[in-house]
This record gives structure tokens, C-alpha cells and sequence, in this order.
């Protein structure tokens, strides 16, 4: 199931103005003005305005140049796109200050979305301030994860965003659930008889959710020493993930139906028996080569403190207590600077209830796995091979996804501005997805979990081969 492209809009139909604050940060120029580019193009948002802000000086024309060369980066092009780069407006404010605050919201036309491409802490500052200065009726906010820094947090920050608006007027996105190969999930699992009777505890032995990637830090240091892998990848978009993967088929794809069901497999999820020092691990990675290109040591890089022991390599099984998934492990593990990357979610499955005697060859474990970075679908099964007709050997069924769309940012921002909240995380599940790995970060805190080391360019730490290796397709590898 790939996302389908906007229908294009009247001209006219509702003016809208869309407020990025930070606008002068990395994630604005690098995704969300790229992702916007493609949406106003295949949607015809020529009543869009777009309006940028932050604290330093800038012209309008400077800010129009950026949005220029970054739709110009999302391949956008046309009437539209032009319309919304002419028009485009920069103010210069600071989202903390009331006065900057009246500045900004003086400037809106037609219904106002406030996008904040800010660090978390100056959000919550942002949100506190404009419960002193109010907002108009019907404005929506945008917030990036993480979702405050643990369940309490959350919950505070919750508490503070309803003060401003109502929760269906609370955007959590989280850009993973807009990547076309994450929505697939949806299309494979409930559009297929052939797979979705047997994603179960009956005939799944375990489930590994895993993003590893070939990048390092790429000048996150700020943002990422003091977050670390589980939190930065496995607390809020992996679970999501799991979510995905998890959750009973819903009635509808509305927004209702799917965030309901995904909420249920969060509340269901905890850490497998509850130890978190025997469940999950912790690594960072020291000086290599990956692909080509040298890496330091992490505790090198610019801008690192050591001291703080912060994680690359992130990895943590979990329990899903319901019907469905009782006594099937997830394991779900996300690293950086590794040297060849999985990205992919990957349901193991039971060995044949019986083979029958005579019948000879290499079979292996079924597997079904269904790609987040690559658009690629395997199903791994034993046939009979060539000669001997009882001999049988393992062959892999392949297929790829098409490409959505939009890109990733596009179809969270569609989704904003439509109305529609199956991409975005409800107020409990950002609750929900702190309480799962908070046990985890008290035990790292203990240091009743070592963190270990392993070399960018390699797949992880030594004493984690085996596992590696049985996921990788020497046989399953049960808990």
C-alpha cells in the first residue's frame, strides 16, 4: 500500500497559513521544505502561505531563495510552487517572547499551522508562552519528537499543548509513518489472506524490528549526545513500527480506527520479563571505515562528551501481551555507522509441525521480510529443487514497492493540512512509548547493562555476532 497522491485544490478553496518556526534550521532546509515542495505541487496549494521564522535577522527574499532551492531539492515544480515561493514571507521573532509571538500570529490569512522545527526544550518554552499570548480558534500545532524526555514529561507536555488547542488539533509527527515502505506494512499484512492468518503466536516464532544505517553522527552531535539510539530511534519511531506490525487489522484506515489499534498494542508492550538488564543492549561505536569513508571514534567527534556513555547501537526485546503475539519476541534494534545496514521488519517463522521421513535437502526457517529503507518484499520457503524430486532446498520469492508520491515530510504535512492523524502519535501513545522503555534507561542508568563497543564499518559488537548471524539467516534464534 503505497499513499496516494492529493487530489489538486481549487483555487481559492480556504486560505491557509503555514508557520515554520526555526526556519533557518538544518531540518527545515533538508526535509520539511523539500517535502512541502512535492505536496504543493501535486495538491495545487496555491492559497498556502508560507511564512518562516527565527531569531536572526533575515530579508524575505533570502528566505524565498531557500524555499526555492529546497522544493527545487523535492523535484517541485509548476504554477503552484511558484505562487507559494512568490509569496513566501520571513519574520523575525523569537517564539519564547510574547511580543515576537504577536508579530508572528499578526501575519497569518485564513487558518494558521505552527510548525515547530525546534529543539523539544525551546518548544515547550514556545507552548508556554503562547498560553500567555493565545492563539486564533482552529489553529494546529506541529511538534517534531521526542515527546518530552520521559512518561511524566509527556504527560506535562500533553497537559500544556490542550491548554492551547484540542488534541485533534495536536500534530506528534513522526516522518517514519509518512515513508511509503512503512505504509506498505498496511497492504501487506491486511490485503493478503495468504500472510495475515498466520501472523500470529500459532505460527511466528519472533519478530525483529531493525534500522541500522551507514551514517554517523553528520553534525547531530547536539541534538544526539544527550538522546542516544533508544530514544532517538527505538522509543518513538520503532515503536511506532511495532505498532504497525502488531495490531489487529482495523475497520477503516481512518484516523480513528488505526490510532486506536495501534494504542492497544502499546498498552499491550513491555519489556520481555521484565528484565531489562538480561533484554537489551547498549554499544557505541569506535574508529573505522564505512563505505568508504573514515569515521572517528564516537567519543571523538566533535561536539561529544564521553562521560555521558551515550549509545549508538541500540538494542531491546519486548513482549506483546495479547492474544495474538503471547510468548512471541520482538526484537528491535536500530545502530548507526554500521557496515551492512538492515532495514527491514522480519516475522520468523515456526519450523513445519512434520517433515516427512524421505524427504531430504537444506530447509530452512520460513521468513517474511518487508523493507523500511529498501522497497523490497522476501518470502523465504523450501521447494523441491532440480533432480532428486525429494530433495528440497530454500528459495527466496522477491518483489519491490514502488515509490510514493510524496516524500516522507510531504505525507505528514498532507496530513495536516487535511485533517488527517493516522501519521501523527496520539497524546497516550507518546505516553505509552516512554513507559516501555523507561525500564530499560533506568537499568542503563544502573549500569546494570555494560555499554559495549564495536567498529564503524562492522556489524556491530563481537559479542553480539551469534545473534547477528541467526538473523541473518543461519536458522531462527529463539529467546
Amino acid at each position: 500500500m503505497t499513499a496516494g497522491r492529493p487530489a489538486p485544490r481549487e483555487p481559492g478553496e480556504q486560505e491557509q497559513t503555514l508557520v515554520v518556526i526555526g526556519a533557518r534550521g538544518d531540518l527545515t532546509a533538508r526535509l520539511l521544505l523539500p517535502g512541502l515542495g512535492g505536496l504543493v505541487a501535486a495538491s495545487g496549494l496555491t492559497d498556502l502561505l508560507l511564512v518562516g521564522s527565527d531569531r536572526g535577522q533575515w530579508s524575505d527574499e533570502e528566505w524565498r531563495a531557500l524555499v526555492a532551492r529546497a522544493f527545487a531539492d523535492g523535484d517541485a515544480s509548476g504554477p503552484a510552487v511558484d505562487t507559494v515561493v512568490r509569496n513566501a514571507r520571513y519574520v523575525a521573532a523569537d517564539a519564547t517572547d510574547d511580543d515576537g509571538l504577536h508579530r508572528l500570529l499578526a501575519c497569518r490569512k485564513g487558518r494558521l499551522t505552527l510548525y515547530f522545527a525546534l529543539p523539544p526544550a525551546v518548544t515547550v518554552e514556545a507552548c508556554r508562552a503562547l498560553a500567555r499570548t493565545g492563539l486564533p480558534p482552529g489553529t494546529r500545532l506541529v511538534l517534531e519528537k521526542p515527546f518530552g524526555t520521559d512518561a511524566a514529561g509527556a504527560t506535562a507536555l500533553n497537559e500544556l499543548l490542550h491548554r492551547l488547542v484540542p488534541e485533534d488539533h495536536v500534530h506528534r509527527v513522526d516522518h517514519f509513518l509518512g515513508m511509503s515502505t512503512v505504509l506498505n506494512l498496511l497492504g501487506v499484512r491486511f490485503a493478503n489472506r495468504v500472510f495475515e492468518p498466520l501472523l500470529t503466536a500459532e505460527h511466528v516464532e519472533a519478530v525483529d524490528i531493525v534500522f541500522d544505517e551507514t551514517l554517523g553522527l553528520e553534525g547531530r552531535a547536539g541534538f544526539y549526545d544527550v538522546t542516544g539510539a533508544l530514544r532517538d530511534m527505538i522509543q518513538s519511531h520503532l515503536l511506532q513500527v511495532l505498532a504497525l506490525v502488531a495490531m489487529l487489522p482495523p475497520s477503516t484506515l481512518d484516523q480513528l480506527d488505526v490510532r486506536d489499534a495501534k494504542a492497544q498494542v502499546l498498552r499491550a508492550t513491555r519489556v520481555w520479563d521484565d528484565r531489562p538488564g538480561r533484554f537489551s543492549r547498549r554499544a557505541r561505536y569506535t574508529a573505522g571505515t564505512v563505505d568508504g569513508r573514515a569515521l572517528p571514534s564516537y567519543a571523538d567527534e566533535a561536539g561529544i562528551d564521553p562521560a555521558r556513555g551515550t549509545e549508538t547501537l541500540a538494542e531491546v526485546v519486548f513482549a506483546v501481551d495479547t492474544w495474538r503475539w503471547a510468548g512471541v519476541p520482538f526484537r528491535v534494534r536500530s545502530g548507526k555507522a554500521i557496515g551492512a545496514p538492515r532495514q527491514e521488519v522480519t516475522y520468523w517463522f515456526k519450523a513445519p509441525q512434520h517433515v516427512p521421513r524421505g524427504l531430504l535437502g537444506e530447509a530452512v526457517g520460513n521468513r517474511l521480510r518487508i523493507g523500511l529503507g529498501p522497497r523490497r518484499l522476501q518470502l523465504e520457503i523450501n521447494i523441491n529443487g532440480p533432480g532428486d524430486p525429494s530433495t528440497v532446498s530454500p528459495v527466496t520469492l522477491d518483489t519491490s514497492f514502488g515509490t510514493g508520491d510524496l516524500l516522507e515530510y510531504g505525507e505528514v504535512l498532507r496530513g495536516v493540512l487535511e485533517d488527517e492523524q493516522p501519521l501523527s502519535v496520539r497524546d497516550d501513545m507518546s505516553v505509552e512509548s516512554w513507559r516501555i522503555v523507561e525500564p530499560v534507561l533506568d537499568a542503563w542508568r544502573e549500569a546494570r547493562v555494560p555499554l559495549d563497543e564495536y567498529r564503524a564499518g562492522s556489524a556491530g559488537p563481537r559479542g553480539w555476532e551469534d545473534l547477528v548471524a541467526r538473523r541473518n539467516g543461519e536458522g531462527t534464534a529463539p529467546v
